[in-house]
């Protein structure tokens, strides 16, 4: 596996919120919130090398050469469901950043991803995309997203998700040169429903208490 792409998330407060999104007696609510602020966690770091300029500003005391974000707002896409879930997570480190979404529906036969909706914001070929998703699988869902993302002219794209499989990192790393995958942890495999072990379960289902 080529791991120049990958980023894993290796911090005490990640580890710690991460084992309570994993325990099934964890409520709905609680899951939810944790889902948010892990992917502020995961957004803060994935931003770290954004381009900056210089901007003159005056301070209470003195006039000073400070730095801003360069270039145009980035878009946060998540892939619906279970992506909407990491959005506000994000916007309230970046509150101007604009937001799309792709919808991705899971085959439960074939396991296979079946898009059904597609809006991003006009301009989005031109910013930086922060892909968002939960669960990182087969990689079918991201690796179709990724793949609608570039026919529409995207060239800067960074992937988020909680919790990833090695079959899902090895799929998507192979089928896209260029995109950095941001991961809290990589769990041990796929089962044979094409579930992460040990994972966390449905994460559509516990951010918005279905079954």
């Amino acid at each position: 596996m080529n791991t120049d792409r990958v980023t894993v998330m290796d911090h005490a407060m990640v580890k710690h919120k991460l084992s309570i999104l994993r325990c099934k007696d964890t409520p709905s609510k609680l899951f939810a919130e944790l889902v948010g602020e892990l992917a502020m966690m995961e957004a803060y770091e994935a931003t770290r090398d954004l381009p900056l300029e210089d901007i003159e500003i005056e301070t209470p005391l003195a006039q000073t050469t400070a730095q801003q974000i360069e270039g145009k707002k980035l878009v946060i896409v998540p892939i619906l469901r279970a992506g909407l879930g990491m959005v506000d997570g994000i916007l309230e480190l970046i509150p101007a950043a604009r937001v799309g979404h792709l919808g991705m529906q899971r085959d439960e036969k074939t396991h296979k991803p079946i898009p059904y909706y597609a809006k991003l914001p006009t301009g989005s070929e031109n910013r930086k995309i922060l892909l968002v998703d939960p669960m990182l699988a087969t990689g079918g869902s991201a690796i179709m997203a990724i793949e609608h993302l570039r026919k529409m002219g995207i060239k800067d794209i960074t992937f988020l998700n909680l919790v990833a499989s090695p079959e899902g990192i090895e799929a998507l790393l192979s089928a896209d040169p260029d995109v950095h995958i941001y991961t809290c942890a990589i769990d041990e495999r796929l089962n044979e429903d094409a579930y992460i072990i040990p994972g966390l379960g449905d994460a559509g289902d516990r951010i918005f208490g279905t079954k």
